[in-house]
């Protein structure tokens, strides 16, 4: 290569290295912070509990836990077995009850249409809606389906009290009609956030999504640790019923055919969905094992059965999913369920309960630990919660058990 060609692509370089400085100190805007401000996990619904919409608004309300200036709605379909087909969408911030703010109303849209239809299987993500959303406050999200429609997509445990109301209410700032426990089609609330900050996934079962706690007033755990950490988003992935290692498997004839579908998939099938997916995720939290320990021969099959040694197996696995995916992931002990009411403790699976924790505890597989079981133990009795923690079924903590979970968790783990 001669000199003069060589001057020629020197100075090209130059100057097109010139280019990019200049737009640099243009301003370019830097890429959008998207991140979750609230999620819940979608399960399927059994044929005998599935609950149905004909011309009606459902509206719904979340809880942020970050702030931002737009928003975002993830929709799902993801267990339909028909298209969906949804009249319109508005979000606003609420007032009391289901009641809404009319000058915070806001139209979402879905690649540019109001009335948007979600293939059989398939999640929707909305347009940004300009909104300001502040940190720990109260959205409604109004749904409004016009055609006859079985509600097949759903979260059933919701502990907050939704609306369905007749007709297209989608804007209207206060409705009426009958009350329902659970959040229908809606899976993600994510906000443009206006400072640099990440999201905390609480990926477990009963325990995280709260289902002994007072409704309506966002005290589970994950909502005590966003109090405590102000500038993130913890979302709450948390299914009561959910496993580890196995879907929900009712024995035939039972009664655990009404509502096993409620439990969800297992974490390790919707690990990457409730998980990998969600914007802004940084940081994961995993508690599961306690009904994969109780469950069989109760209300799934003897012959799912674990051992200690495949539930670590299974948290081996979303260990090595997390960190592909560049994620930190910390381990929560089990908490103690002695004399349970469910049916859950055996001499057994105490045992085994123990050897997981010593696992978490000591193995270093984890990038760290949440003791919940030394927060949440009767020192009299380690098997056992204590009494203050106690809702009355022996495995699932009260508000006061919440509040000791969330104290519990280091937060210099989250810088």
């Amino acid at each position: 290569m001669n000199s003069r060609l060589l001057a020629v692509l020197a100075s090209s370089a130059l100057l097109l290295s010139g280019f990019a400085a200049a737009d640099g100190e243009t301003g370019a805007p830097p890429p959008a912070n998207w991140v979750g401000t609230w999620a819940s996990v979608p399960t399927a619904t059994p044929a005998i509990s599935t609950p149905a919409l004909n011309n009606e608004t459902i509206r719904q309300v979340i809880h942020t836990s970050v702030a931002g200036s737009e928003v975002r709605l993830r929709l799902t379909n993801e267990f339909g077995t028909q298209a969906l087909r949804i009249g319109e969408v508005h979000v606003a911030r609420r007032t009391t009850g289901t009641n809404i703010d009319p000058a915070t109303d806001r139209v979402v849209t879905f690649s540019g249409t109001r009335s948007p239809v979600i293939p059989a299987g398939a999640p929707l993500l909305s347009d940004p809606v300009r909104l300001s959303v502040p940190a720990r406050t109260d959205l409604v999200v109004s749904i409004y389906v016009p055609d006859p429609t079985q509600v097949t997509t759903l979260h059933a445990f919701a502990n907050t009290g939704n609306v369905v109301a007749a007709g297209n209410v989608t804007d209207d700032a206060a409705v009426t009609g009958r009350t329902v426990g659970q959040w229908y089609f809606l899976s993600t609330v994510s906000v443009r956030a206006d400072r640099s900050t990440e999201a905390i996934v609480a990926f477990g079962d009963s325990i995280t999504n709260g289902s002994a706690t007072e409704a309506d007033t966002n005290t589970r755990w994950p909502d005590l640790l966003a109090r405590r950490l102000r500038n993130d988003g913890v979302l709450n992935l948390g299914v009561a019923g959910n496993r580890l290692l196995h879907d929900p498997n009712p024995p035939p004839g039972s009664n655990a055919e009404s509502f096993a579908k409620f439990f969800g998939e297992s974490a390790l099938r919707r690990f990457d969905r409730d998980v990998l997916a969600q914007p802004g995720a940084e940081y994961v939290i995993v508690l599961l094992g306690v009904n994969d320990l109780g469950h069989p021969g109760t209300v799934a099959p003897l012959s799912e059965t674990v051992t200690a040694e495949d539930i670590i197996a299974a948290h081996r696995q979303l260990i090595t999913r997390a960190h592909a995916e560049g994620l930190t992931i910390y381990g929560a002990t089990i908490l103690p369920f002695k004399d349970d009411t469910l049916g859950f403790y055996t001499p057994e699976n105490a045992a085994k309960r123990r050897a997981v924790n010593n696992w978490i505890r000591t193995s270093g597989g984890y990038d760290g630990v949440i003791d919940f079981d030394k927060a949440t133990r009767d020192a009299a009795d380690p098997e056992r919660l204590r009494a203050e923690f106690d809702s009355g079924d022996h495995l699932h903590p009260n508000g006061a058990g919440m509040a000791a979970m969330a104290a519990a968790i280091p937060l210099q783990l989250f810088r």
